[in-house]
């Protein structure tokens, strides 16, 4: 498990309004954990846990899908 898996599962948590424990590689929209309408809150949610600031041009599922996509672009941003 990855130092930021914890965080970013606790920010899906609120989000999703549940328990939840996603594969690494599962598709959160997919599976239906996060929505169009969800991904803000989940991004705002990561902008507080980690410190980073995401531009809204990079508010797109593709780099939120999986908790390895997740994490990648945190590592990107330098949280």
């Amino acid at each position: 498990m990855s130092d930021k898996k914890p965080g970013i599962l606790k920010v899906l948590q609120a989000v999703a309004g549940k328990p939840i424990t996603p594969e690494d590689d599962e598709s959160l929209f997919g599976s239906g954990l996060l929505d169009s309408f969800a991904l803000p809150d989940f991004v705002s949610g990561l902008e507080s846990e980690f410190g980073v600031t995401v531009p809204d041009g990079d508010l797109s599922a593709r780099k939120f899908d999986t908790i390895d996509k997740v994490e990648a672009y945190l590592d990107s941003k330098g949280a």
